[in-house]
């Protein structure tokens, strides 16, 4: 249990009886003194996030990290040990060469290392990746975002009672930042008995503003817009953009009785369905009783074959089969379409033959609008929304972008990428190579070439490169980068189709002729360790968005086919 002022029962569980948040304050200074003597724990951002809504009561019933009865129920059940329901597992990962005993204490840090809490240590457990990614996610497929994630999770999870002694610091939004407390008590001020909430990642548009005010009047009640700010699907736009978009909406555009804006520094698992009825126990505690559930809700796209991780209604149909118990209603999301000729929107069921429709899809924003520098028209988006993007979205010949090369070592990888980065640069295109040897000397020094040590060393690659592409830089990337999970990690980064994978597949026993420099035949002979393609394995892209060929083509032709795939994508313009 978190630390109270008294036992707090949680019956019923969600959100009559939340957990009271820090230590009394009269033993602050004391804990705080003592916590600097442990040692310490480092937390993730994902893990400070769910530190901060676990003290907050956020995700009551639970009130620490789980321990594994409570993890693997989570993951056979849908329900803690306790019976509570409660979909997604809350688990503390450590890494492995953390040295922590049962009944130990430790200080639970930020990754700035400030510090947040004491926990008693009363379980360190293993927990299993593949049963992790099937049973809670559904799949193993590395293009789901958390599944890539959970790779470089270490084998093992802590749990026990913590000592909440602060909240992770914001200083940004502070206004419109609540605990599930302070919007509950701000939301009785409005006076309605129904609360609708919505869950967001994304900008509004008009047709989710219309949604949300037909929801409040359908159910004659209050909205709590409830964006989450903690981490969403890697590539989504920045919740500093998007927050500004929503107090501009919400100050402009609703009834100021009607609507109360309150952020959530919650971290999504993309989960589908299972994350859908999280959602709902989650606003349950801020006090809502109904929640808009999308199509697709939270779900992260696609898989490697193309195919949608979960069907589009599965999250509306978990949600209601658990509505009565868990005190929270579906809204379904209504597609709505605009009708250009009477200046209104309506449910797309009740449209009739021969009536003119106007719609824009997700793709087509980001395509023929915001990539080029255009304004969305004002019956799709506001026009506080579309000025507050075209800000932070240029035109997509000025967007970043990673060219990942991966293939064997000597496959044409550091050749391929000097002659496309001299292509560009002729495009008007500022190019930053990391090439993986050059990285290697420069800031991947000490690092050997065992897995941990090449995950590591590619990451940080991906981490320099997610930054030039973040800032608007096109960056090439040339690594043999042999496991798909942790190229699959890189991926997740960034925004999927600011990533393109470029598979240089040349077969081994032509890299081995190149070999100038004789390491193949030094792995063959056991003089070198763990070499990959030789005693190490080297896992070929399934699904890259780029295959060259280094026999039948020069690494100019391979070159010129990249830079034909960015002149389609539009990330640099043809010559005037």
């Amino acid at each position: 249990m978190l630390a109270t002022k008294e036992k707090t029962t949680l019956i019923p569980p969600y959100g009559d009886k939340l957990v009271n948040l820090l230590v009394p304050s009269e033993v602050l200074e004391e804990r705080t003194a003592y916590a600097g003597q442990l040692p310490s724990i480092r937390l993730s951002d994902r893990s400070v996030c769910d530190f901060e809504l676990l003290a907050t009561g956020a995700f009551s019933p639970l009130d620490q990290f789980m321990g594994q009865a409570d993890y693997q129920s989570v993951l056979d059940t849908m329900r803690l040990a306790n019976g509570y329901v409660f979909p997604i597992p809350i688990p503390l990962p450590i890494d492995d060469e953390v040295e922590v005993t049962v009944g130990q204490d430790v200080a639970l840090r930020d990754p700035q290392n400030e510090l947040l809490a004491i926990m008693r240590v009363e379980e360190v457990y293993n927990w299993d990746l593949e049963e992790t990614a099937v049973k809670a996610f559904g799949t193993t497929d590395l293009r789901h975002p958390i599944v890539a994630e959970m790779h470089r999770w270490g084998k093992r999870n802590i749990a026990g009672p913590i000592e909440a002694l602060r909240l992770p610091t914001h200083y940004d939004f502070k206004d419109i930042r609540m605990t599930p407390a302070e919007t509950r008590a701000r939301l009785e001020t409005f006076g309605h008995q129904n609360v609708v909430a919505f869950q967001t990642r994304n900008p509004m548009h008009r047709v989710h503003e219309e949604l949300t005010k037909r929801a409040i009047e359908e159910k004659d009640g209050v909205l709590l817009l409830h964006p989450v700010v903690g981490l969403t699907k890697p590539g989504d736009v920045d919740y500093f953009t998007r927050v500004r978009t929503y107090k501009a909406l919400a100050n402009n555009y609703y009834d100021q009785d009607r609507i109360l804006l309150s952020l959530l520094p919650l971290a999504m698992r993309m989960g589908g369905p299972r994350e859908a009825l999280w959602h709902a126990i989650i606003r349950r505690n801020y006090g809502v009783n109904h929640l808009i559930v999308g199509r697709d809700h939270a779900g992260p796209g696609n898989d490697s074959e193309g195919k949608p991780f979960y069907g589009p209604y599965d999250a509306q149909d978990l949600v209601e089969s658990f509505s009565e118990e868990i005190g929270v209603t579906v809204v379904p999301f209504r597609m709505l379409v605009y009708l250009p000729e009477e200046s209104r929107y309506e449910e797309i069921t009740n449209i009739t033959d021969g009536v003119k429709t106007a719609n824009i899809s997700g793709t087509q924003v980001r395509e023929e609008y915001l990539h080029k520098g255009q304004l969305l028209p004002q019956w799709f988006t506001r026009p506080h929304v579309a000025e507050i993007l075209s800000e932070t979205y240029p035109p997509r010949y000025r967007q970043g972008v990673c060219i990942w090369l991966t293939g064997l070592h000597n496959a044409g990888k550091s050749t391929t990428a000097n002659v496309l980065t001299t292509l560009l640069q002729e495009y008007g295109r500022n190019v930053t190579v990391l090439d993986g040897d050059v990285v290697r000397t420069h800031f991947s020094e000490g690092l050997g070439y065992s897995k941990e040590d090449r995950d590591d060393h590619v990451r940080r690659i991906g981490y320099v490169a997610a930054e030039i592409v973040r800032h608007g830089g096109i960056t090439v990337c040339a690594a043999v980068s042999p496991y798909r999970a942790t190229r699959n990690d890189v991926r997740s980064m960034m925004e999927s189709d600011h990533y393109i994978e470029v598979f240089v597949d040349t077969p081994l026993e032509v890299c081995e002729g190149r070999d100038t420099k004789g390491m193949y035949a030094q792995a063959r002979s056991g003089k070198i360790k763990g070499f990959t393609g030789i005693d190490d394995p080297y896992e070929a892209p399934r699904h890259p968005e780029i295959r060259v060929d280094t026999i039948a083509h020069t690494a100019e032709e391979n070159a010129h086919q990249i830079l034909a795939y960015l002149l389609d994508k539009g990330f640099i313009r043809p010559h005037q």
